[in-house]
């Protein structure tokens, strides 16, 4: 990894933390995206004090306009990426909604990862090779898609909205390998374990509480980085496109996630939201879809 750039989203805890960690530790250049500036200023000091490259990038992922902004922000300052790793996510225990408008948990787990990956093909796109990991669950095997409420207006339960962000992290990392297909840029997934780190703890409530509880029986951030931080370094996947991985092994993910045409589906709405009725935005880089 020496010389390479590399961004991860929500560094500053975490197995995003432990990611950018042990990238520096290659000898990466790690950009950090945290919405939090003061814990990611301890995250960004770690690893500088640890003799590697951190820089750090505050934006919440939550609003359309700050992932423009960031990503504008690192476009200026590297013109070529080698890895972005989609890492930031959240469990909202209750329904709540964005200033743009958009239920929090669509808005972060998922139209951040599809929005800023375009933003940032660019210089993805200058790499020699590159790659793009997204961070699902294995949760994703629970959910229904729920495409005629996609914003879960009607009733809200918490798990199940994590879920079927976690599904559309899978389906949107097939439609977009399927899409870069024949170009120097790799795309897959993974479920990282159950940790024991701040995820869940953001909102409070009974979900907070009982993975309190679970704490000592969960995974440390450091071994539920492994499969992202190999994703995003190891050279045993150097061309592997399209795939969800669980311990660092190529696994397949739920029959749901395989719909070709609920992946194109779900493309079209999240085109809609964060580009209305612009098309287009990712032909400069992508190939037309190929079944």
């Amino acid at each position: 990894m020496n010389d390479k750039t590399v961004l991860v989203t929500g560094a500053n805890q975490g197995i995003g933390r432990e990611t950018a960690k042990a990238l520096a530790a290659m000898g990466a250049r790690t950009l950090l995206v945290c919405r939090n500036r003061e814990k990611g200023i301890v995250a960004r000091d770690e690893i500088v004090k640890s003799g590697g490259k951190a820089e750090l990038f505050v934006a919440d992922l939550g609003l359309h306009g700050e992932v423009r902004r960031v990503a504008r922000e690192v476009r200026e300052k590297h013109p070529v990426l080698d890895v972005l790793v989609n890492n930031a996510g959240v469990l909202v225990t209750e329904r709540r909604v964005t200033r743009d408008g958009y239920e929090e948990t669509l808005a972060i787990n998922h139209l951040a990862y599809f929005l800023l990956t375009h933003e940032l093909l660019e210089p993805l796109s200058k790499a020699p090779s590159a790659r793009i990991v997204n961070v699902s669950s294995r949760a994703h095997r629970r959910a229904k898609l729920r495409f005629d409420d996609i914003q879960f207006s009607r009733g809200y339960p918490a798990l199940q909205v994590y879920s079927h962000s976690k599904l559309m992290n899978v389906l949107f990392t097939y439609e977009l390998a399927r899409r870069l297909a024949g170009t120097s840029i790799t795309v897959n997934c993974l479920h990282p374990g159950v940790i024991a780190s701040g995820f869940g703890q953001t909102y409070g409530g009974i979900v907070a509480l009982a993975w309190k509880l679970a704490r000592p029986f969960l995974l440390t951030p450091a071994e539920g980085a492994k499969t992202q931080i190999y994703l995003a370094s190891s050279p045993a996947v150097q061309g592997v496109t399209g795939r969800y991985f669980d311990k660092c092994r190529a696994v397949r993910s739920s029959s749901k996630s395989y719909d070709v045409t609920a992946q194109k589906k779900l493309w079209e709405i999240s085109e809609a939201i964060v580009f209305g009725n612009d098309k287009g935005h990712w032909d400069s880089y992508a190939k037309p879809n190929v079944t």
